[in-house]
């Protein structure tokens, strides 16, 4: 499964069909530019973030599922389960979900960086994630790229307009 980030204010997913890559979804819902996507470790659910300042959360059904999400044949479907609206007050233009925690981090174009977790105990079918952590002045200058260290827990990089790296060691508050 390949994804895609558009200035048409979608996603496309594309899957491998013999020796080239076909459109299978277009999933529709931000109402401006996406700007960058990222899988959950388990590559079921997607990550989007946008130049209207939302977050979605998709997620995949497959034919038959017991949710009854109507397919289109043997393809999935993605249904947007979440959006995460009134925490940015800028473009987001990156978004990172860490392979080891599940913690989503993304940069924004005000200066700042903010963590997010997704809730114990809330529906997968319509999750709820909590802001965990927010880094107003992170950068001076628009933050356009997060990413999680692979192997150290809560280890996340980030780059800005402002020619620099940072890096950050994030933990969860116990009771959060």
């Amino acid at each position: 499964m390949l994804a895609s980030a558009s200035y048409d204010d979608t996603v496309k997913l594309y899957r491998e069909e013999e020796d080239d890559w076909v459109c299978c979804a277009t999933l529709e819902g931000h109402e401006s530019t996406v700007w960058s996507l990222a899988f959950d470790p388990s590559g079921q659910r997607l990550a989007s973030c946008s130049d209207d300042r939302t977050v979605r959360i998709w997620r995949q059904y497959l034919p038959g599922n017991e949710q009854g999400v109507a397919c289109s044949g043997s393809d999935p479907s993605w249904k947007c389960i979440c959006t995460l609206s009134g925490f940015h007050s800028r473009t987001i233009y990156d978004i990172a979900w860490c392979s080891l925690t599940g913690a989503l981090a993304t940069a924004c174009g005000d200066d700042a960086i903010r963590v997010f977790e997704e809730d114990p105990g809330s529906d997968p079918q319509q999750p709820t994630f909590s802001l965990t952590a927010h880094l107003p002045q992170a950068h001076s200058q628009d933050v356009n790229c997060v990413a999680w260290n692979p192997k150290e827990r809560g280890l996340l990089a980030s780059c800005s307009d402002d020619g620099e790296m940072a890096f950050w060691k994030y933990q969860r508050l116990e009771g959060l």
